[in-house]
């Protein structure tokens, strides 16, 4: 059986000595046509299949403590119908990239997920970022019963998001 292994103890972005990534405390959200959303099967080293989505709803509340930010993001399309909600952010190496945790919700039931984020450009009340997630597609099927796709084979799938929050 694989497990997936996520950090435990994971840094707040906002901790004394480490430079901000985010924008100030508030709720942002993504302009409708500002998000890209792509869902890609791979089998071994091949993409097998390619899927652009339309997220319903994309959210980042960054709070005024020093606790971590929250992304929110729903989709609502026929290949994936779902939340991600990812609510713990961990600085990971340079000043530009963050590793966020957290579930993916398919008809009820959570899958742990683990995204890289990396900021293209941050402001003040706005920030540009693209993420990507690798999901084990066997692990995926068998805890929420999705299928990507019924003929053709996948070993994991790779969630692409990008967005301009503002």
């Amino acid at each position: 059986m694989t497990t997936v292994t996520l950090p435990r103890d994971p840094t707040p972005p906002g901790a004394p000595g480490t430079p901000r990534r985010l924008p100030l405390p508030g709720h942002y959200t993504v302009a409708p046509g500002r998000s890209l959303v792509e869902l890609t099967a791979w089998y071994g080293p091949l993409p097998v299949r390619r899927r652009r989505l339309t997220p319903a709803e994309a959210t980042l509340t960054v709070p005024d403590a020093d606790a971590h930010p929250t992304f929110r993001f729903e989709f609502d399309d026929r290949h994936l119908k779902g939340v991600l909600t990812l609510d713990h952010a961990h600085a990971h190496g340079d000043v530009g990239t963050l590793q966020l945790t957290g579930d993916l919700g398919i008809d009820g039931t959570d899958f742990p997920v683990l995204l890289r984020l990396r900021v293209v450009d941050r402001a003040d009340d706005r920030l540009l970022f693209v993420g990507a997630a690798r999901l084990p597609y066997r692990l995926l099927r068998r805890a929420t019963g999705y299928r990507f796709g019924r003929l053709r084979p996948a070993t994991r799938l790779r969630l692409l998001i990008a967005g301009e929050l503002s």
